[in-house]
Order: structure tokens, then C-alpha cells, then sequence
């Protein structure tokens, strides 16, 4: 409060009421394609544009490349926003296109244009896929793109056979990368035939459904997927039975198409090193989690550090896992201040420490029956006849 003379009222506006923490956008998948017949005032090259609905773009992706048909998987499961990049389809340079660079201006091109999307398009991308070209020096940079954005990359596992697939699985070990054996397939109409559909872009869009109808805490496995009608790849599977190839991939964090009373992707494990992240959801958690937070104080930045604003922070973060416990999203979670990390001198300093802890939602990915045979049930067989 100023102590500037003043003789009569002075009325000061206090703003320190607990305010809401909103969780960020979660639904916005990013992908790089190809589509050198596509309009390019709708898809310009190597420059990221936004849609808030795919469906509404593909009379203008054109026929070849891969931009219809991912456009097509995508809005077969969702509508969601997108952040698009078309690139060419020059073979000789096209790993470098996909990947693409970081110009003078800092915008970038290839999958680099998703890191400036915040500033260029006012959003920022969460789901990422390069549909049928994510070979392994593009799928690594993908990576490498989504942990920067906190987001996850799902990714093709080019193998011919689950052993080259595992072998193939060994050059990843983050938790942003989600590994897919085989594809889908389904009538292609600019083909007139049957022909490939990208399974990392069902992916993509089944991750953004999710995260808007059921939330992030769900993964995407062993959810039916409309729009497909066979798989490239003929995987062994049985609900029952630990020695089919789903369940050997599986158990290599490697997903898979399946079709098992409809067409799904099965597994729900990403290439995590930390076991702590194991599980898409996991990891998907975290992200939520660390951004929503992270990014929910910036009315709290340069002011007074008083009490007040001390226990308004604390209640913003508290207030907000119970919410989230409450939709189910977390088993649990707590904001506290520990006292011998916040000095006088940390104060002095204009820093403050708080902490939290959290607990995500688990999958059920082995669900254990025990059945028994008796005889319990004939000890009153005489009373049941007689009750006939």
C-alpha cells in the first residue's frame, strides 16, 4: 500500500483469491505428410497450418502421397484440432524434409515446425505421428520433438517379423515413444482398392478421442476402431493364452493391430527406460500434469511474496487434485511446503519452493481368475429334489 499523503479515502483493490487452475489442451495432434498434388494455398510446403477439423480438408489433400489417407484415419475417430505440415515428396531428400529445420525467423519446417506452433498458431501439439515414413532416423527425431513439447510420438515399428520387431523396439527408450506393429487396411476410393491404413494415425486420433471423452488417465489400447477392415500383418492372439504374438510383442512394450471383436490397437506400454512410466497413461499423466501446473502461476509471478499468497498457491494446486481425483483421472495427489528448502535466505532471494506428489491410474493389463470344481452344491441335492 502506498504512504503517499493522501487527505481522504483511499480504497485498495485486493486480487488474492484462490483461483482456478484450468488443464491444458491435451487433443492436439501434430503430423507431417506428403501430398505434392495437394492445393497449396490450403497446404502450403514445409509450413505448418491449423484445422479444428481434418474432415473438412480432405477434398483439398489430394490423392496421392499420405495426407488423405491420414487426414481420413483421423477424422474416422475424432474431430479434434491439428496442426498440419506438408512437405514435398522428393525421395532423395524427403527424411530430411520430414524432419525439417530451424530458420532465421525461428520457425521451423518438417516435424520443427510443431516447436514454434505455440507462437505461429496459438496452440500447442500433444499427439505426433509421421503416418507410413516415420523410418528410424525420422521416428527418433520425432522423439526427440515430443519430449521438448511434452507429448507422445506413436510410431511405426517397420519389421517384417516379431523378432526383427524386437530388435527393432531396442532403439528406443524413452517414454514419449509408442512402438506399433503392422497396420490396418481398407478401401482406398481414390485407388479403387484395398490398401493400407496407417495404424500410428488411428493412433493419433484414438489418443486425442480419449483425452477428450474419456481423459488422459485411459489408454488407447483395446479400443475399436471404425473404419477398417483388415490387418497387414497376421498376429496370433488369444485373450487366454501367453504364447501368441500379440502377447510376446506385448510383453517387448511393442503394440500391435489386432482384430479380436472388431479391429484395435492391443498394448498399452510405451519404450520407457524408467519402469515408472511404463504404461502410456503413465506417462501421459505426468505430462498433464507438469504442464497444467507448470503453467497455471503465471499471475503469481513478480508478486509481493506474502502468506496470503503463499497458502493461494498451495490451495490452487490441492484444489485441483481433487478434482481430478474426483473425475477419476488421478488415484491421488497433494501440494506441501517444505520449510527447510524455503530459507530466509531462499526468501530473501524472491524464490519459493513448493511440492507435490501424485498417484496415476493404473491399467488393468492382467486380470487374474481362479477357478475351482466342488462338490459343495450336492450336499443339499435331496432338498433340491424335493423343492422340484
Amino acid at each position: 500500500m502506498s504512504d503517499e499523503y493522501l487527505h481522504g479515502v483511499r480504497v485498495t483493490e485486493i486480487s488474492e483469491g484462490t483461483r482456478t487452475v484450468r488443464t491444458v489442451a491435451t487433443a492436439i495432434i501434430g503430423i507431417v505428410c506428403t501430398a505434392d498434388d495437394a492445393d497449396a494455398e490450403t497446404f502450403p510446403l514445409n509450413k505448418a497450418i491449423l484445422t479444428t477439423n481434418p474432415e473438412s480438408l480432405m477434398g483439398k489433400a489430394g490423392k496421392g502421397g499420405t495426407l488423405y489417407r491420414t487426414l481420413e484415419a483421423i477424422s474416422t475417430v475424432v474431430r479434434t484440432p491439428c496442426v498440419i505440415v506438408r512437405v514435398p515428396e522428393d525421395e532423395e531428400h524427403l527424411t530430411a524434409n520430414l524432419i525439417g529445420t530451424i530458420g532465421e525467423d525461428g520457425v521451423g519446417t518438417g516435424m520443427k515446425a510443431f516447436l514454434s506452433a505455440q507462437s505461429t498458431l496459438g496452440v500447442k501439439p500433444r499427439i505426433f505421428a509421421i503416418p507410413q515414413l516415420d523410418t528410424l532416423d525420422v521416428a527418433t527425431q520425432l522423439v526427440a520433438v515430443a519430449k521438448k513439447l511434452h507429448g507422445m510420438a506413436y510410431i511405426k515399428c517397420h519389421a517384417n517379423n516379431k523378432e526383427e520387431a524386437v530388435a527393432y523396439r531396442r532403439n528406443f527408450g524413452d517414454r514419449e515413444a509408442f512402438l506399433i506393429y503392422g497396420d490396418f487396411t481398407n478401401f482406398n476410393t481414390h485407388k479403387n482398392a484395398t490398401d493400407t491404413a496407417y495404424a500410428t494415425a488411428y493412433a493419433a486420433g484414438l489418443r486425442a478421442y480419449t483425452d477428450k471423452e474419456i481423459g488422459w488417465h485411459k489408454t488407447i489400447s483395446n479400443m475399436t476402431i471404425d473404419g477398417v477392415s483388415g490387418v497387414t500383418k497376421a498376429i496370433s492372439f488369444d485373450i487366454q493364452d501367453s504364447s501368441t504374438d500379440a502377447n510376446f510383442l506385448n510383453s517387448k512394450e511393442i503394440s500391435c493391430a489386432i482384430n479380436f471383436n472388431g479391429f484395435r490397437i492391443w498394448g498399452s506400454r510405451t519404450c520407457a527406460t524408467d519402469k515408472l512410466f511404463a504404461f502410456e497413461q503413465y506417462t501421459r499423466t505426468a505430462q498433464i500434469i507438469r504442464d497444467t501446473i507448470g503453467e497455471a502461476y503465471d499471475w503469481a509471478i513478480d508478486k509481493p511474496l506474502t502468506p496470503i499468497l503463499v497458502k493461494d498457491m498451495l490451495e490452487m494446486i490441492n484444489s485441483k487434485f481433487r478434482f481430478w481425483k474426483s473425475q477419476g483421472y488421478v488415484v491421488g495427489g497433494s501440494a506441501w511446503i517444505d520449510w527447510g528448502e524455503n530459507s530466509k535466505d531462499t526468501l530473501k532471494d524472491g524464490q519459493f519452493y513448493i511440492k507435490y506428489d501424485y498417484c496415476p491410474v493404473p491399467s488393468l493389463e492382467n486380470l487374474n481368475l481362479k477357478q475351482y470344481i466342488t462338490d459343495r452344491y450336492l450336499v443339499d441335492f435331496a432338498s433340491q429334489v424335493a423343492a422340484a
